[in-house]
């Protein structure tokens, strides 16, 4: 059996329900090509699923999206990803592990900056990632669910996501 340490991380004035969800533009990977996309742009097409998760390979990455995909929410609503992992990394996560749902490329960490959900990595300097974060944001950019991670490793209560997307 793998041991890890739980780590308690800093608190974080990151984005709330109610609040109008940080705008960015990163490449946009799908299981074949990328392509700079706001997410202005996906909310044109209706509410989505903003998961933030550490980068591709690392064991809650791919609990994460193997949960998202056993519970079939890419059927009800959009839900994009975002790690510090390449476009390569992405493609190759979506083709491997089945993914269905694209997933932005933010190598340089600034959206986690933007949303005040930075992870510095223990033991990596000058490494940092987003600490594992879910937003559920309706199409006006509102954000009507918030989790962020207070540890690590740590996972969002999944059931309490879909109660915030069957509301919508």
């Amino acid at each position: 059996m793998v041991e890890f340490d739980v780590v308690e991380l800093d608190a974080t004035d990151h984005p709330e329900a109610g609040d109008q969800t940080p705008d960015f533009t990163r490449p946009l990977v799908d299981g074949e090509l990328w392509t700079d996309v706001s997410l202005s742009t996906l909310l044109e097409d209706g509410p989505l699923v903003l998961l933030f998760h550490p980068m591709d390979g690392a064991f809650p990455a791919t609990y994460a999206w193997n949960e998202i995909r056993e519970r079939g929410w890419t059927d009800e609503i959009a839900v994009v990803g975002l790690s510090i992992s390449t476009p390569y990394e992405h493609k190759r996560l979506i083709q491997e592990r089945g993914v269905d749902a694209r997933l932005f490329s933010d190598p340089g960490n600034g959206v986690a900056e933007k949303y005040d959900i930075v992870n510095d990595l223990d033991g990596m300097t000058g490494i940092a990632e987003p600490r594992p974060a879910a937003f559920v944001v309706d199409e006006d950019g509102t954000i009507q669910y918030a989790w962020v991670a207070e540890e690590w490793p740590s996972f969002p209560d999944y059931d309490t996501i879909e109660a915030a997307i069957d509301e919508l």
